[in-house]
């Protein structure tokens, strides 16, 4: 069974987004699926917006889809893409 680092990018749907309740959701949703070690990045996107980067390890054989549909649920995210995918050595 591989590994594979995801990074994930969510962009919230306003500026008022608590990307606190984002984090909460997101690291709950994915530790549900087997992800780990999962770290988060705020990144100023433009005027004030941040976008949130999602970092952490996840089995192989489960894809992406299941990545971003499970993100894309989370009420206040507006989108999700797939910023980075590498196989995991060791």
């Amino acid at each position: 069974m591989a590994t594979v680092i995801i990074i994930a990018k969510l962009m919230p749907k306003s500026l008022s987004t608590d990307l606190e309740k984002i984090k909460s959701s997101a690291k709950h949703s994915l530790e549900k699926e087997g992800a780990r070690n999962i770290s988060f990045e705020e990144r100023l996107v433009a005027f004030g917006l941040k976008a949130l980067l999602v970092k952490f390890d996840f089995p192989e054989e489960k894809g992406t889809d299941i990545v971003e549909s499970l993100l894309s649920q989370i009420p206040e995210v507006s989108s999700v893409t797939i910023e980075d995918y590498r196989r995991a050595l060791g």
